[in-house]
């Protein structure tokens, strides 16, 4: 089944697909600002395969007026990494909706999750100021566990059985148990996509065995389209 069968099904499970020949399809005056590192910015999918823009086709599907996603994210980033790029970026808001994923390279790097939570905090601020003040204008997606793809099966150098995909999903879980914390604590939009990782991420990933595909990214589109949705009032 391919990546845009795949969302419109699940527009129509969920009720949100109106008449193609009425629905907007080009950009429209609700601006959108998607944050993150390469999962955001797609890395090893065209364009229109990220998750940010399969979400705003689907938004203006179910008939509102959304901008494709202005987009300040790059592969490798951190959450550092990303305050640098949004003082480098210098978006002017406000955005009617804003959203964020950030923090697998922090794991990825070592950071213990007490680190962590601060500086997500201080990146869900910011993301909230660029949404006018307006948490409820703020989706906050979950990180995805890399740890089932067959980039982690792989053996780094020194290690000879691969990575510990447990310890992977443990840490990972327990980074998007205090992201999910700050998300309920300012008031934003939380969206998990971590079980459609778990469950599609062994196969459904690009040529580096590590990115998600496009069928993928149309499977997280579809699950944060709701969260979108009440972000925009709808």
């Amino acid at each position: 089944m391919t990546r845009a069968v795949l969302f419109t099904v699940a527009l129509l499970a969920a009720g949100c697909m109106t008449d193609p020949t009425t629905a907007p399809d080009t950009p429209g005056a609700l601006r959108f600002l998607a944050l993150g590192d390469s999962y955001t910015i797609g890395e090893g999918v065209p364009e229109p395969d990220r998750w940010p823009v399969q979400l705003a086709a689907g938004l203006r599907a179910s008939g509102l007026d959304v901008a494709d996603p202005e987009i300040i994210a790059q592969t490798g980033w951190t959450v550092s990494d990303l305050g640098r790029g949004i003082d480098a970026a210098d978006p002017q808001g406000p955005y009617r909706l804003v959203t964020l994923l950030i923090g697998v390279n922090d794991q990825y790097q070592g950071v213990p999750v007490g680190f962590y939570r601060p500086a997500f905090r201080a990146s869900l601020a910011r993301a909230v100021g660029f949404a006018g003040g307006e948490a409820s204008r703020v989706v906050v997606v979950s990180i995805p566990d890399w740890g089932v793809t067959p980039f982690a099966a792989r053996s780094p150098a020194g290690v000879a059985e691969g990575r510990d995909r447990a310890q992977i999903a443990a840490e990972l879980d327990a980074y998007n148990a205090e992201s999910r914390a700050e998300t309920a604590a300012a008031g934003a939009h939380w969206v998990d996509v971590s079980a459609v990782s778990r469950e599609r991420g062994a196969t459904d990933v690009v040529e580096d065995g590590l990115h998600p595909s496009g069928v993928l990214y149309a499977r997280w589109a579809a699950h944060a389209l709701p969260a979108a949705r009440a972000a925009l009032g709808r």
